[in-house]
């Protein structure tokens, strides 16, 4: 779908910017932030190399690409002070800023795991500061990502330490009790039927 997506924003630049429309740079920012939002932030550059980059550069431009490069080295420092720089031109298109918040989510989780991978227990204030964000912000996140079972981990909020719990594989008790379970069932309708033909 959002390849489909990125096609039609491909299409739409094309005709705007063969009429020279002022809608041609809008299409152009759309189509590398679909690049950026399916983890294709490489591709920006290509895009903008040649007579494209060139007719369309400004800031606009340069905060995609900016956010690209963000994206690729998946840096949320790098992601928060581009937003900065570029607040006005991320900003005040609602739908730049909002895919923008997606792209925020994303790194942020995948920086937190990175984080926490090499540890069985780790101090969240620890965390915090090598992330350079809050403290009450990455409690909040690994929350999220504990509860939605991205990663397996338990938050002690009292000594304020992450333990982190291996990757195991999931308990088959319940599967084969449902397995026993139907074929007891089916076990007991065959003698059911074979004692209907007795009586």
């Amino acid at each position: 779908r959002s390849s489909g997506i990125n096609a039609e924003y491909g299409e739409a630049f094309e005709g705007y910017d063969s009429i020279e429309s002022v809608h041609a740079l809008k299409g152009l920012k759309y189509m590398l932030l679909c690049k950026i939002m399916l983890g294709a932030p490489e591709e920006v550059q290509s895009l903008l190399t040649g007579k494209m980059g060139l007719k369309y550069s400004g800031r606009g431009i340069d905060a995609m690409q900016a956010i690209a490069d963000a994206g690729k080295k998946r840096d949320i420092a790098i992601f928060n002070q581009t937003i900065s720089k570029y607040e006005a031109e991320l900003q005040k298109d609602g739908v730049i800023e909002s895919h923008l918040k997606a792209l925020y989510d994303t790194l942020l989780e995948k920086n937190l795991v990175r984080i926490i991978e090499p540890y069985s227990r780790v101090q969240l204030s620890h965390v915090a500061e090598t992330i350079a964000l809050p403290y009450e912000v990455v409690e909040r996140k690994l929350s999220q990502i504990i509860l939605d079972k991205k990663f397996s981990g338990i938050l002690d909020q009292r000594s304020g330490v992450l333990i982190v719990f291996d990757a195991s594989e999931e308990d088959q008790t319940y599967t084969y009790a449902l397995e026993t379970i139907s074929h007891m069932g089916k076990v007991v309708d065959a003698l059911f039927k074979k004692a209907q033909k007795l009586s």
